[in-house]
């Protein structure tokens, strides 16, 4: 383990089953191409993307409800026992440009099985054929009709990498508006910088078979639209202290083998200098949204551990 109370190192190497897919996502075509320039021609050409289909077995399993906000689709999975006590609003990752992958649809399955909650999944409009604007749109009105019929303080906001992103924004917005805030914050190896400012991600970079700092760059220029990718608003490594303050207890996943993991201890040790109830868990050697393979040991105790925060 790590010292310190504020960041804990889980595993001190892969499992056998981890390393198996890192090695076969390595000899796959990366999801984002490696260069700035090859990301760009590739958003240029590419088809309108679209969602990942709920797979059929789930009509079964769980009760479903398909919905809309602000003009897009919504779906909200409960165990078929009931509405789960806890209620988890989950943004896919997706580095903003992306659809629902098709591994998104098993972890939502994986947290209502294991943990009893309910999950809403906000289907969102993906950049550049959309903005920023109509994400946002979106998140606030998801969250504002689940508040209204759902206690707000067992109301879990989650999401993976630049869905951890838009998790963390809309936490940030709700309290600065004041108004029934969410009872806690779970973050899935979450973009926290668009920048990828900091010289030390150089260094991970050789390990992540996901991501690369020049494409991430390029992708969170394309987000930002007309706004400075390096403020607060598009980076929230950069919330002011005050503001910080004000979030709810908040847990933090994040392999070793991922560029955001810089980012994710910076974050960590600014949250708990805010006063904030901040923890970081830490994965040696596990790739960007680890957690999404479910079959594995990380991704086991990284529901563990969301069950055991969700207790607290």
């Amino acid at each position: 383990m790590l010292t310190g109370t504020s960041i804990e190192l889980r595993t001190t190497k892969a499992s056998m089953l981890l390393r198996g897919v890192k090695w076969l996502m390595s000899k796959k075509k990366p999801v984002f191409p490696h260069t700035p320039e090859e990301f760009e021609a590739y958003m240029a050409a590419r088809p309108l993307p679209k969602d990942a289909a709920i797979p059929d077995q789930f009509k079964h399993r769980y009760t479903l409800e398909h919905w809309s906000a602000a003009d897009q689709e919504v779906v909200t999975i409960h165990p078929k026992s009931g509405p789960g006590e806890w209620h988890m609003l989950y943004f896919h990752g997706g580095g903003f440009v992306l659809p629902m992958f098709k591994e998104h649809w098993p972890l939502a399955a994986a947290m209502v099985d294991q943990l009893g909650v309910s999950v809403t999944l906000p289907l969102y409009n993906v950049v550049p054929e959309s903005s920023y604007a109509s994400q946002d749109a979106l998140a606030d009105a998801v969250y504002a009709k689940l508040a209204a019929n759902h206690d707000p303080s067992r109301i879990v906001l989650n999401g993976d990498s630049a869905g951890g992103h838009m998790a963390l924004s809309l936490a940030l917005r709700l309290a600065k508006a004041g108004g029934p805030q969410p009872g806690k914050l779970a973050l899935f190896a979450p973009w926290l910088d668009l920048t990828m400012a900091d010289p030390a991600i150089e260094a991970v970079e050789p390990h992540d078979i996901m991501l690369k700092i020049g494409t991430l760059r390029s992708c969170g220029k394309m987000f930002a639209g007309d706004r400075d990718f390096a403020s607060p608003e598009c980076s929230p490594l950069y919330t002011a202290k005050e503001d910080l303050a004000k979030l709810p207890p908040t847990r933090i996943w994040t392999g070793r083998h991922d560029l955001f993991i810089i980012d994710s201890r910076t974050f960590t040790g600014k949250l708990r200098d805010a006063g904030i109830d901040a923890k970081l868990y830490e994965y040696e050697a596990a790739p960007h949204v680890f957690m999404a393979v479910t079959p594995t040991k990380e991704s086991k105790d990284t529901l563990k551990l969301l069950g055991e925060f969700l207790a607290e």
